[in-house]
């Protein structure tokens, strides 16, 4: 075996220099829980609607439209723990910003089926208290990150 290839071959170390990792283990755990809490609450939500279809007396339109919405706030809540994961893995600002901008209109997705629905059941009920309780706890970690990272920029 040549010399450059045994070179090429070998891991480099960086001696004497260390590399601190600012990005949060509890925000990545909470981050990956709510992801996998998030499709068995869209899960659940599905089969209320289609109970509620079944046995409760809706509008014209007004059942489709809350599906719709459910469905809006699925693809809002994919996004924000999709640039909250990569923001905090990368230690980069600008994707946990995103995230906590994305937090909005998932919190307000949660109070609309907390409160503003046609029916609200126990069950809507429970299921959106834990999808707040996770939006909050992340809103959280999503400030704390920003400013552990804000510290650590070089001028």
């Amino acid at each position: 075996m040549s010399a450059t290839m045994a070179a090429e071959n070998t891991p480099r170390v960086n001696r004497g220099q260390v590399q601190v990792i600012r990005s949060s283990l509890p925000y990545q755990i909470l981050l990956y829980i709510n992801g996998w809490y998030f499709a068995l609450f869209l899960i659940c939500e599905i089969l209320l609607f289609v109970y509620k279809g079944e046995t409760l007396p809706y509008a014209y339109g007004v059942l489709a439209a809350e599906v719709i919405l459910v469905f809006i706030l699925a693809g809002i809540e994919a996004l924000r723990i999709f640039f909250a994961s990569k923001g905090n893995l990368t230690e980069r600002i600008l994707g946990v910003i995103v995230s906590i901008l994305l937090s909005i209109p998932a919190i307000l997705g949660a109070v609309f089926i907390l409160l503003w629905q046609t029916y609200v059941l126990r069950a809507d009920v429970i299921l959106a208290a834990i999808q707040l309780s996770f939006l909050g706890l992340e809103l959280i970690f999503g400030i704390i990150s920003i400013i552990t990272f804000a510290r650590a920029t070089p001028y």
